[in-house]
């Protein structure tokens, strides 16, 4: 019994210690494939100083890049800028970074503060970031014949000088430039790695206002103090869509300024619908003009296409409320002229009527007394006191009935009944001479002037 437990005891040492051994070495097998198959980054890393750029002290670094953009998410009038997400990537060679074989690898995001990459800036740019989310959206791979990619995932805001002197019928050039911060051109050289074809997703772009009317790369020289730099350039035309804008303002405007016409079908005595027309078209074309300018930047440096047109359509819609205005009064100063002419030819024709009868009454009146009147000569010298004193009261008597006709029924007739009255004397000649004299201070129609003249010409002769 005990030399079956010793024998079995045996076996599993044996078995074990084997095993050992065969893991061990497959641990070492597999380690060594791993270094064949792919570079240890100590290694690559070993004297490497990102302090300093590749070809340090010899030919610049050729640096190829490429540009995918991934929207553009707001065009500003008011700001005069853009705001884009773009993919950038930048390839370039470093020799220090070469080792065997034709593969490549990707290294940790985090493994690129290790590494020299060029300091590469977009000019003109108000604000960017690099996206963090879920970790830093950065790329490095490298190949074996030292080539490093390098790409990023930046959201930029970048100047655009817009022209807006035809808005909203406008098109306008916008520009994405890249150069580095500190290597001039003698230590870093940009380029585009396949000319316009470098840049893609700009014909994919659906934007709310603009169409991407074309684009192309550029390769310019930037001359600063601190030197010369190479400068790569993205230009794109943008094409306003003008649909908007018809639908929004130039339709509205153009039926206010119709609205505005027909109140010259309407009567001139309706004054509420004349007047709620046009001040109702005046306020509608003030806000609309309000509000086409609350997306422009507040600035008089030019006049825009758009401000010309509102300008022309306030035009004719207060030109309709003035005309309206003009028209009404004008109206009403004919209709108070004709008022006053028909008033003066009624009071004309009463007074002449009311003289006539008043000198037929007065002639019968004096008949009694076999005094024989005609109506072109009337002779008083056979009058005796009596007779004369009778006369006199019958005169003053028609008169004063005139004059209570005249203030009563004609009001305004009584400045004439006052210079009859007032022939309160001996004799009809003072009479005839005291209405002369109110006949040269005080102005009288013509009707009246010619009966009563008559009447005292005939007393005279």
């Amino acid at each position: 019994m005990r030399y079956s437990l010793h024998l079995t005891f045996m076996c599993l040492g044996l078995f074990t210690g084997r095993m050992c051994v065969q893991g061990n070495r497959f641990n070492i097998e597999v380690g060594r494939s791993d270094k064949l198959s792919l570079p240890g980054f100590e290694n690559l890393t070993a004297g490497y100083n990102k302090f300093l750029r590749p070809n340090f002290g010899g030919e610049p670094v050729q640096i190829a890049l490429t540009l995918d953009i991934a929207s553009i998410s707001s065009i500003s009038e008011s700001n005069m800028d853009y705001t884009a997400t773009i993919y950038l990537r930048q390839r370039w060679t470093d020799r220090r970074l070469v080792f065997e074989g034709n593969t490549s690898f990707t290294l940790d995001a985090r493994l690129v503060e290790f590494l020299w990459v060029p300091d590469t800036y977009i000019v003109e740019s108000k604000k960017s970031f690099l996206h963090e989310v879920t970790v830093g959206n950065r790329l490095i791979r490298l190949f074996s014949n030292g080539t490093v990619l390098y790409a990023l995932r930046i959201t930029t805001t970048v100047a655009c000088n817009m022209d807006l002197s035809k808005y909203p019928m406008d098109t306008q050039t916008c520009k994405l430039q890249l150069e580095s911060w500190g290597y001039d051109g003698n230590d870093v050289e940009f380029t585009w790695l396949r000319g316009n074809d470098s840049v893609r997703g700009l014909e994919n772009l659906r934007l709310a206002q603009y169409t991407v009317q074309r684009y192309f790369t550029l390769v310019t020289r930037s001359q600063q103090e601190t030197g010369n730099y190479t400068r790569l350039v993205l230009q794109f035309e943008l094409r306003r869509n003008v649909l908007y804008f018809i639908l929004e303002t130039y339709v509205p405007s153009t039926f206010l300024v119709v609205l505005s016409w027909v109140s010259f079908w309407i009567s001139l005595d309706s004054v509420p619908a004349r007047t709620c027309i046009g001040v109702t078209t005046v306020l509608s074309m003030t806000t609309l003009m309000i509000g086409s300018r609350t997306s422009l930047p507040n600035t008089n440096c030019f006049i825009k296409a758009i401000d010309v047109y509102l300008g022309i359509c306030f035009s004719f819609v207060f030109g309709a409320l003035l005309e309206y205005a003009v028209a009404h009064y004008s109206s009403l100063q004919q209709m108070a002229a004709k008022d006053r002419g028909t008033t003066k030819e009624v009071e004309e024709v009463n007074i002449t009527n009311i003289i006539n009868s008043s000198i037929s009454s007065f002639k019968r009146k004096i008949s009694f007394a076999s005094i024989e009147i005609s109506g072109d000569n009337v002779d008083y010298s056979d009058l005796t006191m009596k007779t004369s004193d009778k006369f006199k009261f019958l005169f003053r008597d028609k008169m004063g009935r005139i004059v209570d006709y005249f203030t009563i029924q004609n009001p305004k007739a009584l400045i004439w009944t006052v210079a009859i009255k007032t022939c309160r004397t001996e004799s009809i000649s003072i009479c005839c001479s005291d209405t002369e004299r109110c006949f040269v201070s005080i102005r009288s129609p013509a009707s009246f002037q010619e009966e009563l003249l008559s009447l005292c010409s005939n007393d005279q002769e």
